[in-house]
């Protein structure tokens, strides 16, 4: 495709549809014209235009007394063209008194030149070529203050080499210009002030009444067309099955605490209809919850922050270092296959307080395009972002970038005892325009680094529906960019927002390439869980690159299968391989994982085998000397590095054959089953059995405890409510 070359304010156009452009420009004009039918259908309307114009103008009858006063003031030529006498030339003497007569002629002829000027600039606009260009844009701040003294803001001169390679010796400015590719090709963004704040607040629970026994977050209502098309995209991902331990004695698999499924499924759910099958992310249901696993011990009990940092100072890490978080494991009977063994692992971060966090460096990326211009888009996220700011220790620092069709520095890195500033900053953001979130990530990243705290919480929290349509928009393209910034030690955190485009699958690729985690925010409520109550699992990040290993003794053990992870599972060879990214986990967060294990002894109906060896010599490869004695079921191997490291550690645990039935086990574990039988359900798994969602609510309230926050009677309450919905 030929790109356009001819504006549409070009002068060239007129000339050429008048026949007033020199022989010599008119042949290369010509040229340019049959490259662009854009810029010909612009010619040919203002041809009809001037036509329709002198077709009017001589039907007009000419009164005497106003040729008379327009001849007295002209010299007509023999050839017929008029001058007047003081220079200026009119037209010709049969046109002049009809203009001279009515001159709101003049007003009709410009207003229709100015109409036909604006239909082919649309026109224009909507079909030229879309160029990259790696350029940052103005974003006017005339409301916004400088930051303070010690905060490094970034400025970008066009000598300063190319976008991201930074000083901290940067002059203060309150707007930012990165180097263009193309330098002199900067253009300024205009943010209008936001929507009424009356009108942003206005989030309504969607659909029917709710069992009192649920407590759904009201709902922020949808506003779509009926002719909208859904976009919305998820990643593809079959359920795992059973493994023979004979042929695969290990299960590899990556951490994960994303929590953004179970959000977006109870969103389709509370709106009356089934969620997309790869929307449901069983492990990411699962960890939505919060367990009363207990957290890493100094003496016997839970160690606070300071505690394991005063273990650990002074000390070789071999010798007396403690482990950022605590396992804990469970057998018990599977409640939807009585005849099989199901397995927990539990893991618990250790817990860091508002007060005994480092500082932060945070960069709010938003979206501002006009996909995100719906109740449940940028007014909910200004919303959250309130809550969280209200949330920040006074000696953090915040930063606010944007990006639609280009990226800006709404607001400059500010110390968060400025709340106030960065309120107003926040409430001032319109959505408008297409949607370049590569040029913002690549802003946040830059932004971030500059303003790095060395030992701090640094972290670009990116909030978005993830519909990107300029610049790099393939999923590829993103999480290489993301992977290239995760080296610079700032991590990031993805907040999904709205429906009908929302790009599930992108958002959770991003954020786990990022080394940080993703969750889906459709309510103020839910804002409120993510960004207050786990505030410190969404900021601090205790231990990256968290690997899963578990060793299955053949001797127990027939065959396994990992419920949920689908997408996070790793070969056995990338365990010990540090070069391998894998899960982060923040603090105070809970991992869950289950295995579905059918004991030796048991019938396999689930995995077929395959015929014997011929060559091989059958060996018991899992067991160790004394294992089938023992009762030893399996043993969990985890690897971990520090935030700041790049050489893991590794935490050895066996799990031991207790005999336990579902009734005997802990009400975290019964929860734990409940919310992966109901994930089965909904995907309508093959390993669900005769499970039914009766069977689901039984178990549910079964494992209630003490409920904290009332997260499991709300599920009880999805479960009931999705009765007429999954029939």
């Amino acid at each position: 495709m030929v790109q356009s070359t001819i504006l549409p304010d070009d002068p060239r156009l007129t000339a050429y549809a008048l026949d007033e452009m020199a022989p010599a420009e008119r042949v290369e004009f010509e040229q340019q014209l049959r490259q662009d039918a854009a810029a010909r259908q612009a010619v040919a309307d203002i041809r009809a235009t001037v036509a329709s114009l002198t077709t009017a103008l001589a039907d007009e009858p000419l009164p005497v007394s106003a040729m008379k006063t327009k001849v007295e003031l002209a010299a007509i030529r023999p050839n017929g063209k008029v001058r007047r006498l003081d220079g200026g030339v009119v037209p010709p003497a049969g046109l002049l008194p009809k203009m001279i007569k009515f001159p709101q002629f003049y007003f009709m002829v410009s207003g229709l030149a100015a109409a036909c000027f604006a239909v082919f600039f649309v026109y224009w606009e909507q079909n030229r070529p879309i160029h990259e260009k790696k350029t940052y844009l103005e974003v006017p701040l005339a409301a916004a203050k400088k930051p303070d003294e010690g905060a490094v803001t970034l400025a970008v001169s066009p000598a300063a080499g190319p976008a991201g390679e930074l000083s901290s010796g940067s002059v203060a400015s309150p707007s930012l210009v990165a180097q263009s590719s193309q330098i002199g090709e900067l253009k300024k963004v205009e943010f209008s002030p936001g929507a009424d704040r009356a009108k942003e607040s206005e989030v309504r629970t969607g659909g029917r009444a709710l069992p009192a026994s649920m407590r759904i977050p009201e709902m922020a209502a949808p506003v779509r067309r009926e002719s909208e098309s859904n976009t919305e995209g998820y990643a593809y991902h079959k359920d795992n099955e059973y493994l023979r331990v004979v042929d695969q004695p290990l299960s590899t698999f990556s951490a994960d605490v994303d929590t953004a499924s179970y959000a977006n499924v109870r969103r389709f759910l509370v709106q009356g209809q089934r969620p997309p099958v790869d929307a449901v992310r069983i492990e990411e249901m699962v960890n939505y919850f919060p367990y009363e696993y207990a957290g890493p011990e100094v003496d016997g009990r839970a160690a606070s922050v300071e505690e394991r940092n005063a273990r650990v100072e002074g000390t070789p890490p071999a010798v007396n270092k403690k482990a950022p978080f605590a396992a804990h494991l469970e057998v018990a009977s599977a409640p939807w296959a009585a005849e099989h063994r199901l397995v927990r692992i539990g893991l618990k971060g250790l817990e860091v307080t508002d007060a005994s966090r480092p500082a932060a460096n945070l960069v709010f990326l938003l979206d501002v395009s006009g996909s995100m211009n719906e109740p449940n888009k940028l007014p909910l996220v200004k919303q959250s972002l309130r809550m969280l700011v209200g949330k920040l220790r006074a000696d953090d620092r915040v930063a606010i970038a944007v990006y639609a069709g280009a990226s800006g520095l709404v607001l400059p890195s500010t110390p968060a005892s400025h709340q106030a500033e960065i309120l107003e900053a926040i409430d001032r953001l319109d959505a408008e325009g297409s949607t370049n979130g590569a040029l913002g990530i690549q802003l946040a990243y830059d932004i971030a680094r500059a303003n790095f705290i060395a030992g701090g919480v640094n972290r670009v929290i990116l909030a978005t529906d993830g519909d990107f349509n300029v610049g790099v928009t393939s999923e590829g393209g993103l999480v290489r960019l993301i992977e290239e910034k995760a080296k610079s030690g700032v991590f990031l955190s993805v907040l999904g927002f709205g429906m009908g485009n929302l790009k599930d699958g992108m958002l959770e690729q991003l954020a786990d390439k990022g080394n940080g985690n993703c969750a889906y925010i459709d309510s103020l409520a839910e804002a409120k869980k993510t960004l207050v109550e786990q505030a410190g699992g969404t900021l601090v990040t205790i231990a990256k690159d968290v690997k899963l290993q578990v060793e299955f003794n053949p001797a127990a053990v027939q065959a396994y299968r990992l419920i949920g992870y689908e997408n996070r599972l790793l070969a056995k060879e990338d365990f010990n391989n540090d070069k391998i990214d894998a899960g982060e986990i923040g603090a105070g967060h809970t991992v869950t994982a289950l295995y579905e294990i059918v004991p030796v002894g048991v019938e396999m109906k689930a995995a077929p085998g395959v015929d014997p060896l011929k060559y091989q010599v059958t060996v018991n490869r899992g067991a160790k000397s004394g294992d089938q004695k023992s009762g030893e079921l399996l043993t969990v191997k985890i690897r971990y590095k520090e935030p700041a490291g790049d050489v893991s550690s590794k935490l050895e645990f066996p799990l031991y054959e207790t005999g336990a039935s579902f009734d005997e086990a802990t009400p975290d574990f019964k929860f734990a089953s409940a919310v992966a039988a109901f994930g089965m359900v909904l995907r309508d798994s093959p390993h669900k059995g005769a499970t039914t969602l009766a069977d689901v609510a039984r178990w549910g309230r079964a494992g209630l405890g003490r409920d904290a926050g009332g997260y499991r009677n709300e599920f009880i309450g999805l479960v009931e409510r999705s009765e007429g919905i999954l029939r």
